[in-house]
């Protein structure tokens, strides 16, 4: 499993909280401060966000920034083993 594929499991996180909430990408702009299309982007796996980006949609969506990267709610088999360090790919 490539790094990228956390960028794209955090999108698809960030997309099942939005859609639990019954928001649009738009609200969640307004709400979080940031751009429509960059939530889509994040949504898609296209950008790599900051830990600062992470903290707010921790703190909008009301959980600790360690729950909102728990991703066995996408996929129980989830593992960070997977992971690779960028030097040993």
């Amino acid at each position: 499993m490539t790094n990228e594929t956390i960028i794209y499991e955090f999108g698809l996180r960030i997309k099942q909280l939005r859609t639990g909430k019954g928001i649009s990408q738009e609200k969640l702009s307004f709400e979080t401060g940031f751009h429509r299309t960059y939530i889509g982007m994040i949504e898609r796996g296209e950008r790599n966000i900051s830990l600062t980006h992470i903290a707010v949609f921790a703190k909008y969506f009301e959980m600790t920034v360690s729950d909102l990267l728990n991703f066995s709610s996408l996929n129980p088999e989830h593992s960070y083993h997977t992971y690779t360090f960028k030097n040993k790919e």
